[in-house]
């Protein structure tokens, strides 16, 4: 699906939430190697890759794929308590990532409509937008529990859903993603898609976003509207 951007008015901007937001991908990964590595593997990464921002194209479990490596010997409730509580206290050292704030805050001034477009359950989205002090900028938070069983990113749903909760078409926004799942459900919508790398997904190959930047830092929404729509 292709749009004249130029001819189109942007009236809203869709965020992804893990990466994208906050960095919960890096911290993840981290704590999965050191486990591995513990019990005399290598993480792999590559499979684990298939997963991060949706879990349309992978059910890879890194836990139970460790247990198999072990041949069957682990226990797998401990390993997975272990990986949890060690991500969540990294995740509560995470900064928001550079540049989402300006972002929030000038698209409230330029009276555009906010929207969450996550994978992840509003279970975990909403109380990490709370303590960041940042879900007072949303007017709609779609998440995966919103979509039928199977059909996260990259699946499209969840975008359609975010349009038709927003009352827009996809020539009037812009998404903001970081993974390939991500970047791939919304170019499937034909929503202009801005690919927002991390420490992580800058390891992956993403192809189909309409603009890569390392940081949002690097550009200035304002700056980007006038790229798209000039």
């Amino acid at each position: 699906m292709n749009y004249n951007w130029a001819a189109m008015t942007i009236k809203s901007l869709i965020f992804d939430f893990d990466g994208l937001i906050l960095d919960t991908e890096t911290p993840e990964i981290d704590v999965w190697k050191t486990i591995y590595a513990e019990h005399g593997f290598e993480f792999p990464f590559d499979r684990y890759s298939q997963i991060i921002g949706g879990w349309g194209v992978s059910t890879f479990d890194a836990a139970d794929y460790l247990h198999q490596l072990a041949n069957d010997s682990l226990d797998l409730d401990a390993i997975r308590l272990r990986h949890r509580n060690e991500s969540a206290r990294r995740f509560s050292e995470q900064p928001i990532r550079d540049g989402v704030q300006d972002y929030l805050t000038d698209a409230r001034r330029l009276n555009l409509r906010l929207a969450i477009a996550s994978s992840s359950k509003h279970s975990w989205v909403e109380p990490h937008l709370t303590r960041l002090g940042l879900f007072r900028y949303f007017d709609k938070i779609i998440c995966g529990d919103d979509v039928p069983l199977g059909r996260t990113k990259p699946n499209p749903d969840i975008f359609l859903k975010a349009l038709d909760e927003l009352q827009i078409n996809a020539g009037e926004a812009i998404v903001f993603e970081d993974s390939p799942n991500g970047v791939n459900a919304a170019h499937a919508v034909g929503i202009y898609v801005v690919a927002v790398l991390n420490p992580t997904t800058s390891l992956m190959r993403i192809e189909g976003a309409d603009l890569t930047l390392n940081s949002l830092s690097n550009l200035s929404l304002e700056d980007l509207l006038m790229k798209i729509t000039r």
